[in-house]
């Protein structure tokens, strides 16, 4: 019997998961994979009433909550906010997460977003995956390379729109209108948030937002009886896989459909 493949779902901030991925993320651990979930970000900064440290504290646990929803491994963060840089020390903890756990499917944010958080966290994981099989170079802490195949898919940004208010057009969409109560259980276990982000950035019911994201991401694929979808843009295969092959289409076959018109 061959070992379970492993799912990775990288974000920033906690919540960002739950907001873009965790749909998919539900699927494919119903498809027998193994789920992995890490926000960067210690969200140090999610509070103006609250110290760092409290904050801290109970973001973590909100984190961990929302994990367990679908049995995740929660790891823990590894930056402060507004200090996800794409630097090298940051890039060898995140390399000896991508070794440790050997994933073949890692979700990831935009590398177009409203946040440089959120693309420095995307540029981290893909180096990290790039990096698994580099022997000389030295993770933190040590762990030995690994040369499995890994594909890398980019979920949408926030609102499904890039810093510069334009639409982005997913090259694939998912249908998770049958996950969309558990994307709520897991966004929901963020509770802390319900004030801080209506003060600073206007999203008086988060869950709404998410909700409405999710059904304009449906819209957009076209697809009849489709409510709630969520949008990626895979990653070249070039040194992540042997193949130019798309994993995630095919563990998730007819959930998942491209745009009805081709890119250019």
């Amino acid at each position: 019997m061959s070992e379970p493949r492993t799912v990775f779902a990288v974000a920033a901030h906690p919540d960002d998961i739950e907001f873009n991925m965790a749909g998919t993320l539900a699927l494919l651990t119903e498809a027998g994979f193994q789920p992995h979930t890490m926000n960067l970000s210690r969200s140090s900064l999610d509070s103006n009433e609250l110290s760092e440290a409290e904050i801290t504290r109970i973001r973590l646990q909100e984190a961990q909550r929302s994990a367990e929803v679908i049995g995740a491994v929660h790891h823990p963060p590894i930056a402060d906010d507004l200090m996800i840089f794409y630097e090298d020390r940051l890039l060898r903890k995140m390399t000896a997460i991508i070794r440790q756990i050997q994933p073949s499917i890692v979700l990831l944010p935009s590398l177009n977003d409203y946040m440089e958080d959120h693309t420095n966290t995307a540029r981290l994981a893909i180096t990290a995956c790039f990096s698994r099989a580099m022997r000389h170079y030295r993770s933190d802490p040590p762990q030995e390379p690994t040369d499995q195949d890994v594909y890398l898919y980019h979920a949408q940004p926030h609102l499904n729109r890039d810093g510069m208010r334009t639409l982005v057009m997913p090259d694939m969409f998912v249908n998770i209108t049958g996950q969309m109560d558990t994307k709520l259980r897991m966004l929901g276990c963020h509770e802390s948030q319900r004030q801080w982000l209506d003060e600073t950035q206007g999203l008086d019911d988060y869950l709404e937002s998410m909700r409405q994201s999710g059904a304009e991401v449906a819209r957009l694929s076209g697809q009849s009886g489709w409510e709630y979808a969520e949008g990626f843009r895979q990653h070249s295969h070039v040194g992540f896989s042997t193949r130019d092959g798309n994993l995630l289409a095919e563990v998730l076959g007819d959930r998942v459909c491209r745009p009805s018109t081709p890119r250019a």
